[in-house]
């Protein structure tokens, strides 16, 4: 970035603060606004089209599931379904419905919303299947393999039927892609649905000026509690710095991804409270296995070894994070903690890449995130750390970065060498890891196994660890997978991180979620 560009930047970011200023001035806070900033903008607002973090911690507050999670856990308990059952055989779901349910524009929730909201996504021959995107956590869960059919028996009662038992079916019915949305809204907004999105949550959508602010308000209609606030407003400002500076200042009420280097300075002001708590992510290194010298393990393992985790953890995390040993993290069940991790060892890593016709390293490109994530706050200062490893054994890796939304197309379609990336779980579950980003089905682009990673045996593994019902049978099964990944070495996995968030010290009755959901229903602002 060009001097010229950051001062560009940094006014940009100014002309903004004191924007909010004056909004804030006119009374914006006293109509019980919560102004939240986060380090970049939503990609979109179609649940079952969006596969990015920014986009569903605003979906997380206008649409809702069949099922969901409670708060602080990973137990599952009724939203827009009152109750369900399964056959004897595990391979048909039964969801009883709520009746008094709307969408945020005037029709009526049932069944048959029920329906089209998932079949849109998984019937081929649907009329609103081939839109603009791809479906692709409907398809990275497995679910096309899994689902055998689905009606609306009624008008409060939907069946799924699966080809086979699935044990984490449940849990994949509470995220975010699983979501009611409006047919009527799909129907008059087509693909600009993403732009316009009609749910039946507590918060509905007002308007969205791209890289500026995204405006919900409360739901005058929710069949719930209504919520506390009557606006939320999301504000994407992508240097750490300025949004510490804003929170502190108080023209912005919270931050999530709060940067290492200033989690001491908010504990220390009695105006700020730093929530935290382990979350269960993973951030990683993938190596495209179908770009040479990729596609040889010593390469890959090579490249694991010449990179300086617990330097990262130490210096960039701040205690904030853990090494990862494997893609599950350790406060996850299923997590192999006999595993020993590559030990950093730049000579080691010299000699295997001697062994792979390497003597001299090669020349490649690093991709990095242009934005902080939650396993990754600083994910430009991330990329250099880890240049500088890779350098020390002869690996020169160019620095790589995309808009966001650029950048995750981009690599979804494999055009990277080495990427970095990362995942929160969206159920707790092992299978929502090491499926979705390991599997040869996740290979298939747009893929989220950015590695492209094949393996016939984890993919058996994986399958069987899925229609078991057995917990402790499914732990060995995802022991084993980790054995495999660990050996043939697709990632370097990084860090596992801890989740942070900070607010205004009125700010009330926020709870941080495992999963990274970020719901502001119950949150209310003290006078």
């Amino acid at each position: 970035m060009t001097t010229s560009d950051l001062l560009t930047r940094r006014l940009s970011h100014w002309i903004g603060f004191l924007a909010m200023m004056l909004v804030w001035s006119c009374g914006e806070a006293d109509r019980n606004t919560l102004i939240f900033a986060r380090g970049a903008d939503s990609v979109g607002l179609d649940p079952a089209l969006e596969n990015d973090g920014e986009s569903f911690k605003v979906c997380d507050n206008i649409y809702e599931t069949l099922v969901t999670y409670a708060p602080g856990s990973t137990d599952l308990q009724p939203l827009l379904a009152r109750s369900w059952q399964t056959s004897p055989d595990g391979r048909t779901w039964t969801f009883r419905l709520r009746t008094d349910v709307e969408f945020h524009d005037g029709t009526a929730f049932d069944a048959h919303a029920m329906l089209f909201s998932l079949e849109r996504q998984f019937n081929p021959d649907h009329p609103f299947h081939r839109v603009e995107g791809a479906y692709k956590y409907w398809k990275d869960m497995g679910l096309d393999e899994i689902v055998a059919a689905m009606e609306a028996t009624d008008d409060s009662t939907l069946v799924i039927r699966l080809h086979t038992p699935s044990a984490p079916f449940l849990s994949t019915m509470a995220m975010n892609f699983a979501a009611a949305v409006s047919p009527a809204a799909v129907a008059r907004y087509g693909d600009e649905f993403f732009r316009n999105p009609v749910g039946t949550g507590p918060f509905r959508f007002v308007e969205w000026r791209r890289d500026e602010r995204l405006v919900l308000e409360a739901n005058p209609s929710y069949w719930g509690t209504p919520p506390a606030l009557d606006r939320l407003i999301f504000k994407p400002v992508q240097e750490s710095a300025v949004r510490f500076l804003e929170l502190r200042q108080g023209t912005v009420h919270g931050l999530d991804y709060v940067s290492p280097e200033f989690a001491d300075d908010i504990r220390a002001d009695p105006n700020l409270q730093l929530l935290t708590q382990a979350g269960l992510n993973v951030g990683y290194l993938a190596m495209n296995m179908d770009k040479p010298p990729f596609d040889d393990v010593r390469v890959r393992r090579a490249i694991n070894h010449a990179i300086d985790k617990q330097a990262l953890v130490d210096h960039l995390y701040r205690g904030l994070a853990v090494p990862a040993t494997t893609p599950i993290p350790p406060t996850m069940w299923g997590h192999d903690d006999s595993i020993m991790p590559y030990a950093y060892d730049p000579a080691r890593a010299r000699a295997l890449l001697r062994e792979a016709g390497f003597p001299d390293g090669f020349g490649t490109e690093l991709w990095a995130m242009p934005i902080p994530r939650p396993y990754m706050p600083q994910p430009d200062r991330v990329a250099q750390a880890i240049q500088a490893n890779l350098a020390a054994v002869g690996i020169q890796a160019d620095i790589v970065q995309w808009e966001w939304g650029t950048y995750l197309d981009k690599i979804f379609n494999g055009e990277h060498t080495m990427a970095l990336l990362g995942w929160t779980s969206d159920s707790g579950d092992p299978d929502n890891i090491l499926y979705v980003l390991l599997s040869k089905q996740a290979a298939t682009k747009p893929a989220q196994n950015i590695a492209f990673y094949r393996n016939a045996e984890l993919q058996d593994l994986l399958v069987e660890a899925r229609r078991s019902v057995n917990h402790e049978h499914r732990v060995r099964l995802y022991h084993a997978a980790q054995q495999i990944v660990h050996r043939d070495a697709p990632w370097v996995p990084l860090v596992h991180t801890t989740q942070t968030i900070a607010f205004r010290r009125q700010v009330q009755e926020y709870t941080l979620h495992p999963t990274g959901i970020m719901r502001f229903h119950p949150v209310y602002i003290s006078r």
